[in-house]
């Protein structure tokens, strides 16, 4: 009997059928090539009369920049296929960047707090033969979406925006004055069609409009990594007031290296146990890896299986690219979120880069809307490319083993520890970046030196790993992060110039300096940050 036949009594009932589900989409979308629905079309007329400037279609991370733009007085409609309602998995972040929502006037201090389910510290960092790294104040506050969701929806309403729900995304024709969306009710089936200016596809990675434009851009959608996860919210679990960021004890098994994530919650704790790989049809089914992560969980929570309570119960998967973030073919249409895929390939979750860049969004949109620079050309600069986000591509590749690749089963493990350890060593403005998706050149340089002098056969043994076409493709992102680096330093000597030149040109480069400065990591600096407001202030 497996293990999960053991411990089925001590879950919800219904995840023995999601487990099912979850493994047949698995299955069908390691096959290739995916069927891919056209969802999205374009006539050359004119729309005429439109209802809203912006309408927004997925509302559980849609919701965030739907009630931005509403309050900053842009008719906004939101679309969600279910209810409006957040789940009742905290989600976690930074303290900087929650106060986004202070920054955007979207929540008061009160209800900020409000939100706030759970405060733990320390953190930990570490890996199988090495020794732990303690952290503080990084991705140490779950937030109840429950709760957030309910506000800022009360607030998107009351502010005048127009939300659908139980209504499904159906298709999108793109004229040249505006675009029609036609949604479906799920309660009767009727069919209703809303028009607007702008689109906004915030439907998460597996959009119907999104697969269709990454189709349309690079030929096919086979990702190029994806981050397999399953976890759990429970009870009977030792109590521990510390979470842990990255941890791993054991070696690679079945071409997975296992690494777990763990937090305190407001009812249990949470763990997932995560691992890198492809879309190989090859890789373990979900009901592989739940067997690993039973096996595995006891060990790690210092607690008999028997003894665990299982209030939620998680599974999924996310894939990644190379070629990210998505740019839009068509006029009319922004990909916002995990659609686009404005976040590090070694993240799983959206809710934090959607909160990073949200202040970045919400500033660009409008001035697309007030300009009426809604083609695809003026839409792009709106997810531009972002090098400190590219050079991640080698971390996740260096983490994860191919399917006939043959190396050490603890190579990953004493990889991960030279690397913190050399991080550690030269100091927090080095090690916390990082741990918070911030990869900046400068660290970055220091690290990768300071590895070379702990362990150069290991740099050796990883160039090896990775392939030689995979280090030249992250040498040019990682001049590339130089370039921005600089970049970024020059961009205030800009300011004065913008107000000199047309409205269009104004736009483009205030995309250029947003571009430098979140593409070299330069939103982590707060002195940065008040200087990006400054800029905001200016336009």
């Amino acid at each position: 009997m497996s293990l999960f036949e053991t411990v089925k009594s001590q879950m919800p009932a219904e995840i023995p059928a999601q487990l099912e589900r979850m493994d047949a989409f698995w299955s069908s979308y390691r096959q290739q090539p995916q069927a891919i629905a056209k969802v999205v079309s374009s006539s050359q007329s004119n729309l005429g009369d439109r209802d809203f400037d912006v309408i927004v279609c997925g509302g559980t991370l849609g919701i965030f920049i739907a009630c931005a733009l509403q309050i900053k007085g842009w008719q906004v409609a939101v679309i969600e296929q279910g209810l409006l309602r957040g789940r009742t998995q905290e989600w976690n972040i930074s303290r900087k960047e929650l106060n986004t929502f202070l920054e955007l006037n979207l929540l008061t201090e009160i209800e900020l707090e409000a939100a706030i389910a759970t405060v733990y510290n320390p953190a930990r960092v570490g890996f199988q033969g090495g020794k732990d790294l303690w952290v503080r104040d990084i991705l140490n506050i779950g937030v109840d979406p429950v709760y957030l969701l309910e506000v800022l929806k009360q607030k998107f309403l009351d502010d005048g925006g127009t939300l659908l729900e139980k209504a499904a995304f159906k298709q999108a024709i793109v004229y040249s004055d505006g675009v029609a969306v036609e949604v479906k009710s799920i309660s009767n089936d009727e069919l209703k069609i809303l028009t607007g200016r702008l689109l906004l596809d915030v439907m998460g990675h597996f959009s119907p409009i999104a697969k269709q434009g990454r189709s349309l851009v690079q030929g096919n959608i086979k990702p190029d990594g994806v981050c397999m996860v399953v976890g759990s919210c429970a009870k009977g679990l030792p109590e521990k007031p510390y979470g842990d960021l990255i941890y791993s004890f054991a070696p690679i098994q079945n071409q997975c290296q296992y690494f777990w994530e763990a937090f305190p919650a407001k009812d249990g704790r949470t763990t997932y146990m995560f691992t890198y790989v492809d879309a190989d049809p090859l890789r373990p089914s979900f009901a592989q890896l739940m067997e690993d992560y039973l096996f595995w969980l006891p060990k790690y929570q210092e607690v008999e299986l028997k003894q665990i309570q299982f209030e939620r119960v998680l599974f999924g998967f996310f894939p990644s690219y190379k070629q990210n973030p998505l740019q839009t073919p068509w006029d009319r249409i922004l990909q916002v979120g995990d659609s686009s895929g404005m976040q590090s390939p070694l993240s799983f979750g959206g809710f934090g880069a959607m909160v990073r860049h949200l202040p970045r969004l919400t500033m660009g949109i409008e001035a697309a809307l007030g300009g009426d620079l809604l083609a695809k050309e003026n839409l792009r600069s709106l997810q531009p490319y972002q090098p400190n986000l590219s050079v991640t591509w080698l971390f996740q590749k260096s983490m994860s083993v191919a399917v006939n690749q043959q190396i050490e089963s603890d190579r990953i493990n004493y990889l991960l520890g030279v690397t913190f350890t050399a991080m550690e060593k030269l100091g927090d403005q080095v090690l916390y970046p990082f741990l918070q998706d911030v990869v900046q050149f400068i660290p970055l340089a220091k690290t990768m030196l300071a590895m070379s002098i702990a362990d150069p056969v290991l740099v050796l043994k990883i160039m090896q790993q990775v392939g030689f076409g995979a280090l030249l493709d992250w040498l040019k992102h990682y001049f590339n992060l130089g370039a921005y680096s600089f970049l970024n330093q020059i961009g205030d000597r800009l300011e004065p110039a913008i107000a000199n030149l047309l409205p269009e040109q104004q736009y483009q480069l205030n995309r250029k300096i947003e571009a430098w400065y979140y593409g070299s990591g330069g939103d982590y600096e707060s002195a940065a940050k008040q200087r990006f407001h400054n800029l905001e202030d200016a336009c």
